[in-house]
């Protein structure tokens, strides 16, 4: 897309590991936002994980399952935010 949105460089990573066939925090938040991202032109894998939202809340919670919740929540935000700042630039 565009230098410089909010969250570009965890949502590049996601799709590159999403393509190399990577399960990671980056991967399964661009499986998340899947149909969105898509429709403001991102090229995805056909097959995606299944359950991305569940798979990222467990994979937060093996490094630390104290703050899982909130790192989620947070990493959700980041989602949106691009997504949304992405939207206005596609404008």
């Amino acid at each position: 897309m565009t230098d410089g949105l909010p969250g570009e460089d965890l949502i590049e990573a996601g799709v590159r590991d999403l393509h190399d066939g990577r399960e990671t925090v980056a991967a399964l938040l661009v499986a998340i936002g899947s149909p969105r991202l898509k429709r403001l032109g991102l090229e995805l894998p056909d097959h995606l994980p299944t359950n991305p939202e569940h798979r990222l809340y467990d994979l937060l919670s093996e490094t630390d399952q104290d703050s899982a919740h909130s790192r989620y929540n947070a990493f959700i935000r980041r989602l949106v935010s691009y997504e949304r700042a992405a939207e206005c630039v596609k404008k």
